[in-house]
């Protein structure tokens, strides 16, 4: 059902205190009721202002009804004696709690006596580094606290921004949109997604200005005055403000033709929609740190539409497709923007880069804010990186190893997965680590499968090949050799970054025992130290991997004695236990004419691509 009248009342300043006063009486219940007299629809000043004339009318097209929206904890009006009458008041209502300007002076004190949100309201020239910058930073990872701003051009715009606030949507305007020209993000079932690739191909000025947007984010390179989509620009020149002399402009300021086709500019107080994204560098900067004059800025015309709220940026950032991703789902979700951006920026720098405009719908309590992010990929990810980077960029491996392709297309994977803007965007932790280990099971599976038809694999040089490229550490470990007599264990460390680190057991008798590299499975070869010919050899392999999962184990002599001997299994996969103890147990079966001497075996282990090995010695005696 259509409201009764119009949401907002164009007024001059004159008028503006009575009409407050009436329409604050008129809606002091807290539920949202329609409109239906003139007193009960907010007061916009608009005197010489046709931009904003305009806006009332787009914004007819996007909200429905009236209704106090729920106030913060704390408001604190910026050069309240600078404003024409009646905008304090129509403020009032927005925070619980009314503080001086002068109590912003000592932030963490202030913020230490006022827990809760925290709304700042003046025009765009009181946002200025002081008092912002410390209360945004104080509040960005705060679970105690939130901060939001109103703010406009000049007292019109600002008691538009506010006037804003107390409208709400119609359910109908329910489209979320994303243009983006640095990235393809995929495309979320109930996001319109548009990336480089739609810009040659729809008119992506029409598609936005002509569509009714709940949320719509605009993502690009840009300045304070632009948003770059292909040809297309998201311009923030407007039509209303005058220029300010010895102020910086762009190219058109000087008369200089548009750096872009104005045919292809989006003027940004145009877009009909209820929430706007600026998500490119510098879209929102504080007053005094603006790079052009206020005529120009992105923010500041994006506060004269309809938009009731405009999330932009401080300053730089590195959003990308975690930003988007995370953006997308919590659209869709009925999220928070600002809390949502800067939570997954978290792990990219250690500030804010996101600011917002407008009161949150149904702000949360500050213990639900999201997460803060960091860039911290799986363990086990960054374990397989490494030992692609030494296997594929040493001399290891040949150039024409069989595995080499395999480890590429792996590699290729991992770099993809490691990298911020993939981590939790295109897939989630759960699916990175299954895709993840599906690969590592096959590769483990064709590394036991080519070490069991040949032990002298280049593979299996690595001790050897990465020890030469090592420093010794000079810790060593008291450990027990399988024969029962003491040994020493050393890691050597790598001197370059496509050298691994490895570990090696070393027995006064039985000489180099064990091999292995950090963080892969430890292994101990125990058996009895004789057999005669003809006989068996039962063989003990204790193993001890770093985490649960399948390991690869097989067994093998040297190739001398290979012909003479049965193993029994070729090799076999078990589901290990991270951190714990167990046994695999092998068979050899001698020839009868096995000659009698000493000799040795190998036991070895595959998991994650690291290849761990026990040898242990033995003699053959007559029977």
């Amino acid at each position: 059902m259509k409201p009764a009248g119009p949401l907002f009342r164009p007024v001059k300043f004159t008028q503006l205190p009575t009409a407050v006063k009436e329409f604050l009486d008129a809606t002091a219940a807290p539920e949202a009721t329609d409109a239906g007299s003139e007193a009960a629809a907010v007061p916009v000043p608009v005197e010489g202002r046709e931009d904003l004339l305009q806006s009332l009318d787009l914004a007819a097209r996007l909200y429905r009804t009236l209704g106090r929206p729920h106030p913060v904890d704390h408001g604190v009006l910026l050069g309240a004696d600078q404003l024409p009458d009646g905008v304090a008041d129509l403020a009032r209502p927005l925070a619980r709690h009314w503080l001086t300007e002068e109590q912003l002076a000592d932030a963490p004190a202030f913020l230490r006596d006022h827990p809760g949100s925290l709304l700042l309201v003046g025009c765009y020239d009181r946002l200025t580094l002081d008092p912002v910058r410390s209360l945004l930073l104080a509040t960005y990872r705060s679970r105690t606290h939130a901060l939001t701003l109103l703010s406009g051009r000049d007292a019109a715009s600002l008691a538009w921004s506010v006037a804003k606030q107390y409208v709400r949507p119609d359910a109908e305007v329910d489209a979320v949109g994303l243009f983006t020209d640095t990235d393809r993000p995929p495309h979320l079932p109930g996001v319109q997604v548009f990336d480089d690739r739609d810009f040659e191909q729809v008119d992506i000025q029409s598609t936005i200005l002509d569509s009714r947007w709940r949320k719509v984010a605009f993502q690009g390179h840009g300045k304070d005055d632009s948003v770059n989509l292909g040809e297309f620009t998201i311009c923030g020149l407007s039509p209303a403000a005058p220029a300010r002399p010895g102020l910086l402009g762009p190219r058109c300021a000087y008369g200089l033709p548009c750096y872009k086709p104005e045919d292809k500019l989006v003027p940004l107080h145009r877009v009909p929609a209820v929430e706007v994204v600026l998500s490119a560098c510098n879209s929102g900067p504080l007053a005094d740190l603006a790079l052009y004059d206020p005529k120009y800025q992105l923010l500041l015309n994006a506060l004269d539409g309809p938009a009731r709220t405009v999330v932009a940026a401080v300053s730089v950032h590195d959003s990308d497709r975690p930003e988007n991703v995370a953006w997308m789902r919590s659209a869709l979700a009925g999220g928070d923007t600002v809390d949502t951006l800067n939570a997954s920026l978290a792990g990219s720098h250690p500030y804010p880069a996101f600011l917002r405009f407008g009161l949150p719908e149904a702000p949360e309590p500050a213990a639900a804010r999201p997460a803060f992010a960091e860039h911290r990929p799986d363990p086990l990810l960054l374990t397989v990186g490494r030992r692609l980077t030494a296997l594929l960029g040493s001399e290891l491996l040949p150039h024409n190893h069989a595995l080499r392709p395999r480890l590429t297309k792996l590699a290729r994977k991992v770099d993809l997965w490691v990298a911020r803007p993939t981590h939790l965007a295109d897939q989630s932790a759960e699916e990175i680590r299954d895709s993840l280990t599906a690969d590592l099971q096959s590769l483990d599976h064709v590394i036991a499968g080519q070490v069991t038809a040949n032990p002298e694999d280049e593979l299996m040089n690595y001790p050897a090949h990465f020890g030469d490229r090592s420093s010794l550490d000079p810790e060593v470990r008291e450990v027990t050799c399988h024969c029962g007599r003491p040994s020493q264990e050393f890691t050597r460390r790598g001197l370059l970054p496509n050298v691994l680190d490895t570990t090696c057991a070393v027995c006064m008798r039985c000489g180099d025992v064990t091999f292995r590299l950090p963080e892969a499975p430890a292994l101990l070869a125990h058996a009895e130290d004789e057999v005669r010919q003809g006989g068996v050899l039962e063989v003990r392999a204790a193993l001890t991997a770093p985490r649960s999962g399948p390991v690869r184990l097989g067994l093998f002599v040297p190739t001398y004695l290979r012909e003479e001997v049965t193993v029994e299994p070729g090799s076999t996969k078990v589901r290990a236990v991270g951190g714990q103890a167990q046994d695999v147990h092998f068979r050899i079966r001698f020839d009868p004419a096995t000659a009698p001497q000493a000799y040795y075996f190998t036991v070895f282990a595959v998991q994650d691509l690291a290849v761990s090995t026990a040898r242990r010695h033995f003699g053959v005696l007559p029977r």
